[in-house]
């Protein structure tokens, strides 16, 4: 069963005056947000670009092939992405019209623009470096991995994901040492294109096949001033040289500006670019990021079960999703265990705030139920799945205990487990 996005708390209309003020006019910008971020996460109009020929319409098609004659007349190869579209659209390559059909869309469909925007994009890839930037030890960037901006895990479709996160640059240190002046932003800037061109490498860019990634940033903590000089340099060179590149965008942990500054833009958005928005304020990311990717490909920090090194052994084992409504409790039964096996266990709960307890149940009527886990009050602000192992002495089974009777709040929630027979040892 998959979750639904929930509306925002509504924002209270303002007494009447008789004299327009300044907080009379916020506050219908306010309203006005709640409803447009209301309408976000309502809406079902997204539909992911096709690249299949059969699916353009004539126009899009004859653009595509005036495209193609505007390259055929290059003097030299030309190749983006590792993908070659000169001369002559790549001589045949499948991948080609993936990738013209990008630019194309960046531009609507007209070819001049398009041929001029690839061109440019081709040089600053030459200028750049970027065709083995992806293979690149960038020095002084190890702290960043896994935490400001990395691939992780695919969506339910197969896109790679790859997360954004900016909080750590409200710490002034980290700051000054990654961003403190032009030549560090653009060694940054560097780094955040090579985790760019890693996430393009793992698209299969063919017709009918995986040609765009996911994108969820996270706003919590972000500094804006701070990084207002970097993200308009990021939102440039992305826009510029990776057209058509983001199938969605989700952003998680919202602050209440967010929507009011969405309200003010959104009119000047394309309601093409508005179907890829998703918005998650805190205490939705859960249940926002399980609609889209499976709980064992969430990272642990947005109540999934995946860590970093999870994903270097091979694809993970998939987690049980279920749901627990406001002042209910639930019960999971691990049952056929035998005796002197081992059992491990993962369970993460979006938004937690409940309680938790592990208790084994022998099959022996005869036999006293084994405390694995006293009961416990787990946080909201519990950034860590439960992860728990048992030994049985004795066959049996293991009863997860999880209580929301405390809150009305449905949860959305995760578990998987592993059992080890004690012959395998």
């Amino acid at each position: 069963m998959e979750p639904s996005q929930a509306t925002p708390e509504p924002v209270p209309s303002p007494k009447p005056a008789t004299k327009r003020s300044l907080l009379s006019s916020l506050m219908e910008v306010a309203a006005a947000a709640t409803t447009a971020t209301a309408a976000l996460q309502r809406s079902s109009s997204f539909k992911e670009d096709s690249y299949l020929a059969s699916s353009l319409r004539s126009s899009e098609l004859k653009a595509l092939q005036e495209l193609k004659q505007l390259l055929s007349t290059s003097t030299k190869p030309i190749s983006i992405w590792g993908v070659p579209v000169a001369p002559a659209g790549g001589g045949g390559d499948e991948r080609a019209d993936v990738v013209l059909l990008k630019f194309l869309r960046a531009r609507d469909f007209d070819a001049g623009q398009a041929h001029a925007m690839l061109l440019q994009c081709a040089e600053w890839r030459r200028e750049f470096g970027a065709d083995g930037l992806a293979d690149e030890e960038l020095v002084g960037f190890k702290e960043m991995e896994g935490v400001v901006a990395y691939m992780h895990g695919w969506d339910r479709r197969g896109h790679p994901v790859c997360y954004n996160a900016y909080g750590v640059f409200k710490d002034k240190a980290m700051y000054d040492r990654i961003l403190g002046d032009a030549e560090k932003l653009q060694h940054f800037l560097r780094w955040r294109v090579q985790v760019m061109e890693r996430g393009v490498r793992l698209l299969q860019l063919r017709p009918g096949g995986i040609n765009s990634i996911i994108q969820v940033t996270d706003l919590k903590d972000m500094p804006k001033r701070e990084l207002r000089a970097a993200s308009k340099h990021i939102l440039s060179l992305f826009q510029d040289n990776y057209p058509e590149m983001v199938a969605r965008k989700v952003f998680i942990n919202v602050p209440w500006y967010f929507s009011v500054l969405y309200a003010m833009i959104g009119p000047f958005l394309t309601d093409r670019t508005k179907s890829k928005f998703v918005i998650a304020r805190e205490g939705n990311v859960a249940e926002t990021l399980y609609k889209f990717i499976r709980p064992e490909f969430v990272p642990v920090q947005y109540g999934g079960l995946s860590r970093p090194s999870d994903l270097q052994n091979g694809p993970p084992k998939p987690a049980t999703e279920f749901t627990i409504k406001g002042g209910e409790k639930v019960n999971l039964e691990i049952d056929g265990i035998e005796a002197g096996a081992t059992i491990a266990w993962d369970v993460a709960v979006g938004g937690w705030d409940l309680d938790y307890g592990a208790e084994y149940v022998p099959s022996d009527g005869g036999s006293y139920t084994v405390v694995v886990e006293k009961t416990r009050r787990i946080p909201a602000a519990a950034d860590e799945p439960i992860h728990d192992v048992f030994i049985a002495r004795e066959a049996g089974k293991m009863v997860l205990s999880i209580d929301n009777t405390s809150s009305r709040r449905r949860k959305v929630a995760a578990y998987r487990y592993f059992v080890r027979k004690a012959s395998s040892m």
